[in-house]
């Protein structure tokens, strides 16, 4: 029988005497419940994770503990851990996932419980002394109404889903990305069969039928990875009705393209970019990681993927979106035109499928600001908002 659960003791409220592990037992707050065996994993950094509000953890090389609720990260009073209780919580979270760091592999990062995502980065690579950054899933799924988009916004993305549209989310860190995928693919019909691939797995797709797959880092031999790109050959024969690749960043686009041009249709992906004019300098990039012809690579992600989704945040903390479309340029090189919110991708006018000039790209970013009954957004004269805000 499992043991009561607790709070776990805030060292903020008291000296702390020794960051030793909390002792195993389910650690439960009014607001994030932890398993006991991430509980003592966490040690004394279980109190900040179990708070609901809580977007991120750090710890920093002087010790120094931070969470960030949404508005940015503060220090943690009360609390401030030694060199070698940092190391050792580090390795002991790393361990605790399935994978190892030491001297040889300092950088690592795995998933624990349901969705926290753990990166540690030892000395000399961290070269003030052990960094370890978690990433904590929201304790409640939102929901797609729930994202903070503008309803025109959001009645496109749905339209995309019932029409089995190929979508790609880009943004920076902390854009909401992995959460805006989430959502929209947990509303996809009851019968689809979506095969999500991922680095760590993190997407909080609500979904029956949803089968992860998560790469696998080498032992200490040296063997046995398993990398992005060959799980999304894999994924192609576990029959796949929505293939889903958590983030595209090196020799898995070559085989999410080739998948989303033979068939694959209604998937999506993430792609990191800090705007919707930079997205098709950012994937050509990643091309080129996976050896493919930045004209091969514009020819396919033209035709293999309908809908760009980029998202920001402004200066406020407001979630902004902009939709786009990749189109070749009077280059022939990959771009992206920014599309209206009433306006499908199947009506691009002949000169953006036909080629127009580089410097016509621009975004002009959907702010989340109320959208009208007529369907209109904010006044076009708006100043546009400030880049994005990196958590």
């Amino acid at each position: 029988m499992p043991s009561e659960p607790f709070i776990p003791l805030d060292p903020r409220r008291r000296p702390l005497a020794d960051p030793a592990p909390h002792p195993a037992g389910p650690a439960r707050s009014a607001d994030r419940r932890l398993e006991p065996s991430v509980a003592e994993a966490l040690g004394p950094l279980a109190p900040m994770i179990a708070e609901a509000s809580a977007t991120d953890v750090f710890v920093t090389g002087d010790g120094r503990v931070w969470s960030d609720a949404g508005s940015g990260a503060r220090p943690v009073p009360g609390i401030r851990l030694g060199a070698e209780d940092a190391r050792a919580l580090a390795v002991r979270l790393i361990e605790a996932g399935g994978r190892h760091v030491d001297e040889a592999t300092p950088c690592a990062d795995v998933r624990l419980g349901e969705g926290m995502r753990v990166h540690v980065a030892l000395s000399p690579v961290a070269w003030a002394g052990t960094a370890i950054s978690i990433r904590l899933p929201r304790v409640r799924r939102v929901a797609l109404d729930e994202a903070g988009l503008p309803a025109a916004v959001v009645a496109r993305l749905r339209r995309a889903l019932e029409d089995r549209s190929t979508v790609l989310v880009t943004g920076a860190t902390g854009s909401g990305k992995t959460t805006l995928l989430g959502a929209l693919l947990s509303l996809a019909a009851a019968g689809d069969r979506i095969v999500v691939i991922e680095d760590v797995a993190e997407a909080p797709i609500d979904h029956p039928h949803v089968v992860g797959l998560e790469c696998r880092q080498a032992n200490l031999e040296g063997a046995g990875e398993i990398d992005l790109a060959r799980l999304v050959r894999e994924a192609l024969r576990m029959r796949p009705d929505r293939l889903v690749v958590g983030e595209c960043r090196g020799a898995e686009v070559r085989e999410f393209l080739a998948a989303l041009n033979t068939g694959h249709r209604g998937g999506a992906g993430t792609l990191h970019a800090n705007s919707l004019a930079d997205v098709a300098s950012r994937l050509e990039a990643v091309g080129m990681i996976a050896g493919l012809d930045p004209l091969a690579l514009a020819r396919q992600a033209i035709s293999g993927i309908d809908l760009v989704v980029h998202l920001q945040r402004d200066a406020a903390g407001a979630r902004t979106a902009a939709l786009g479309r990749f189109v070749l340029d009077a280059r022939e090189r990959l771009a992206v035109a920014p599309l209206p919110i009433d306006e499908t991708p199947a009506a691009l006018p002949p000169a953006l499928s036909s080629g127009i000039s580089a410097s016509a790209i621009s975004a002009s970013p959907i702010t989340s600001s109320p959208i009208s009954a007529s369907g209109a957004g904010a006044s076009p004269d708006a100043p546009p908002p400030a880049g994005p805000q990196a958590s």
